[in-house]
């Protein structure tokens, strides 16, 4: 053989075996879940995998745009740090799309749309309408949500404690400990209907008016990865899966 075709033998076997290579070691996206937001997202301890609506949505679109996911639990208030710094991929959560956050990170197009609720104790048989007639009580709100800075600019309360999650807003409310709980509506909803919050209810004559849209995070710049997501969020919407998903978690 000679020496020339020898060469672009060697050169294309090389060729190859990288492609190989590269090829073989396919991307992996780490989705910060947040374990403590049924029916959003959580952890199902009989078989300790991560469970939920936004769970669920995240595995449909990883299916339809063929890349594969890796669930990691963390706090509410870790996914936006831990998306900018690069330890994980996606954000899947009850994650309202606001204008803060976007100047931090990019969201798909919304998927749900809710409000807030108001949580007390089931001894406190009034049905308050508005945050303005809860004057003088003590309330708790969730770290890292969109509902701490509007109720602490209020300044009508006689504390505003601030908690990792939303059980133990619901426990420390059903204790006596706060007067009144707001969280997310859907996720509060789902946790008094498991029936272990027996001295808590929520306020049905509420009306919520911080409402906001559930969006998927990306971080800055990752344009192809949101295309491709929300392309999936439109066909599956379409397909009515993501209507199937909603119904089945929060019927």
């Amino acid at each position: 053989m000679k020496p020339s075709k020898l060469i672009s033998l060697i050169l294309f076997i090389c060729s190859v075996t990288a492609g190989g290579s590269v090829f073989s070691q396919e991307k992996i996206y780490r989705v910060g879940i947040t374990p403590t937001s049924m029916p959003f997202t959580f952890l199902d301890t009989k078989t300790n995998t991560i469970q939920g609506i936004m769970v669920d949505i995240i595995r449909e679109i990883s299916v339809d745009t063929g890349f594969k996911i890796e669930p990691e639990a963390m706090p509410f208030s870790s996914l936006i740090p831990s998306l900018t710094s690069s330890k994980i991929d996606i954000i899947s959560a009850a994650m309202f799309i606001n204008p803060k956050r976007q100047e931090v990170i990019d969201f798909s197009r919304p998927i749900l749309t809710y409000g807030e609720a108001l949580i007390v104790a089931k001894g406190d048989s009034r049905e308050y309408s508005k945050l303005e007639e809860l004057k003088g009580k003590s309330i708790g709100v969730q770290k890292g949500t969109l509902f701490v800075e509007p109720i602490q600019q209020l300044g009508i309360f006689s504390d505003v404690k601030i908690y990792d999650n939303i059980p133990s807003i619901i426990a420390d409310v059903q204790a006596g400990r706060i007067q009144v709980g707001v969280a997310d509506a859907p996720i509060v909803a789902y946790y008094l209907q498991q029936g272990s919050y027996s001295n808590a209810r929520l306020v049905k004559g509420y009306v919520p008016v911080m409402a906001g849209s559930l969006g998927i995070g990306v971080r800055k710049g990752e344009n192809a990865l949101l295309s491709k997501i929300n392309a999936s969020i439109d066909k599956l919407k379409k397909n009515g899966t993501i209507d199937k998903i909603i119904g089945k978690w929060a019927p």
